[in-house]
């Protein structure tokens, strides 16, 4: 008997600080990408090999949600703080409920405001944001 496993973007669910995201892409909506540099190695002339292990636990998230989610406003009401006084940071959560994997991170932030277009049919926005104390659970 094989092993069924279920998946459901309806049961996967980001927190951003006190805001809880909504009116996600309807694709492809989240991405988390470790942006340091792993390990790295150097070999010396009489072939001895040194790693060296990236201490960083900084990741991207990039969040692609619908022009007309909420979320938009509350990412770029963040990025307007953080310009202004440097005080739009918030935490993030995104857990899939039926899966074991979550990614935590106590600090991040909106690098930029997402690309802004208008076309016939409704447009998906992507916020890159920076997560610092990354993890996955």
């Amino acid at each position: 008997m094989s092993d069924v496993k279920t998946y459901n973007p309806k049961k996967v669910t980001v927190a951003l600080g006190r805001h809880i995201a909504s009116g996600f892409a309807e694709d492809s909506f989240i991405t988390v990408e470790y942006s340091g540099d792993g390990t790295s190695h150097v070999v010396g002339c009489d072939g001895e090999v040194v790693r060296s292990i990236d201490p960083s636990d900084v990741y991207s998230v990039k969040l692609s949600v619908q022009q007309t989610s909420a979320t938009n406003k509350f990412l770029q009401q963040m990025f307007d703080k953080d310009k202004k006084d440097g005080t739009g940071t918030f935490s993030i959560n995104i857990k899939d409920i039926l899966g074991a994997e979550q990614f935590t991170a106590d600090t991040a932030w909106a690098v930029k405001s997402a690309s802004w277009t208008r076309g016939k049919a409704q447009n998906n926005r992507e916020w890159e944001l920076v997560a610092a104390n990354g993890e996955f659970r």
